[in-house]
């Protein structure tokens, strides 16, 4: 199950660079200029950004946990 345990550190990685990703987006946003309302948009949407990443390493560090517990 050694495998398990790299594939989900992999997905993790990916999530965390997702997380990374979300942190650039929301600082461009909030540093762009832009009126108020148009900010809180794009905002919103990287809120969905943000949980799709934190699921999907969220989900990696399962597939570690379960790797670890089936050697």
């Amino acid at each position: 199950m050694e495998i398990l345990v790299w594939i989900g550190a992999a997905v993790s990685l990916v999530g965390v660079a997702g997380l990374g990703w979300c942190i650039v987006l929301a600082l461009r946003a909030r540093n762009s200029g832009l009126p108020e309302e148009t900010v809180r948009a794009s905002l919103q949407k990287v809120v969905v950004y943000n949980m799709a990443a934190l699921g999907i390493s969220a989900l990696g560090l399962m597939l570690v946990v379960a790797g670890i517990v089936l050697a």
